[in-house]
């Protein structure tokens, strides 16, 4: 069977709960238009279809828009080397869904992650708290309103307290140079 039956399958069990599946380049997305029943979702497809496997969910932040996040679920069938992507969104003012962790015991990684990064919560997660920040860290750093330059943080010996800018990475390379290492900033600084 194909990830489109799979898909389909899904779609015919939950109804109006599913949208209709999305194909790009040979992969199928299906959108979850109800967050609260992803868990509901999740144990059906891994328990009814054969996806053993959560390899990924991530999040989106959609600034400006409503709902804001979107968050993916990227899943795999070992057996019949399928995969599927499960796709569903939260709004701000609710900023919660139900956990799959039950589901599959690696989603407690992601989901700590996506709060930590995203401040989205996962309503039953056995230990939700940060995983890359530190306790107490006021801020979400990858949600479009968070400045690229940092921000500063009153709380002294735990971390800096002045702005940390990002340095690296690809939203603060500039064209140009003659390689790759002539691009980045801290090479550029540093010859300063």
């Amino acid at each position: 069977m194909s990830a489109t039956e799979y898909a389909q399958k899904l779609a015919a069990k939950f109804g109006p709960v599913i949208g209709a599946p999305v194909e790009f380049r040979g992969e199928i997305t299906l959108p979850v238009l109800d967050p609260e029943r992803i868990e509901e979702i999740c144990a059906h497809a891994k328990q009814e279809l054969g996806f053993d496997m959560l390899l990924d969910i991530t999040s989106i932040d959609h600034y400006g828009d409503t709902p804001r996040w979107g968050i993916v679920y990227e899943l795999f069938s070992l057996a019949h080397k399928s995969h599927l992507r499960l796709k569903t969104t939260v709004t701000e003012e609710r900023s919660e869904l139900p956990t799959i962790s039950g589901v599959w015991r690696t989603a407690d990684w992601h989901e700590r992650e996506i709060f930590d990064m995203m401040g989205v919560r996962f309503r039953g997660h056995p230990d939700l708290r940060r995983i890359l920040m530190w306790e107490g860290y006021p801020y979400h750093p990858l949600r479009k309103d968070f400045p690229l330059a940092g921000k500063p943080t009153d709380l002294p010996e735990v971390a800096f307290t002045h702005s940390a800018p990002l340095e690296g990475g690809p939203f603060v390379t500039v064209a140009g140079g003659k390689d790759t290492a002539a691009r980045e900033p801290r090479v550029r600084t540093a010859g300063n």
